[in-house]
């Protein structure tokens, strides 16, 4: 799995999205968890790890994969920069692509 995610790593959004060095920065900003829309992943597959990692309801996570399929991406977790990378960790485990970034 992880050589698929290799391969397409030079057409992925980047992990992370720092503000300027130097920038005055808010440290109890959380971070957002980003998933983005893929041509592998069925949406069934989708919503059953949403619900799986998140303990979101069925509903919940249908329109979260909605809103990937549609828009091409949600937010589907938010918290500290720790919990934000195991959430990514996580999601990239189960083949999906996720990246995270402060939120502004």
């Amino acid at each position: 799995m992880s050589g698929r995610l290799e391969r397409l790593a030079p057409t992925l959004p980047a992990e992370t999205t720092d503000e300027a060095p130097g920038a005055a920065v808010a440290l109890d900003r959380p971070w957002l968890v980003i998933v983005w829309n893929d041509p592998v992943n069925l949406m069934s597959y989708v919503v059953w790890v949403f619900q799986k990692l998140f303990g979101y309801s069925r509903e919940k996570a249908t329109r979260l994969m909605l809103q990937v399929h549609h828009e091409g991406k949600a937010v589907v977790a938010d918290g500290t920069r720790e919990q934000a990378e195991a959430h990514v960790a996580r999601l990239h485990a189960h083949g999906l692509w996720a990246t995270m970034e402060r939120d502004r």
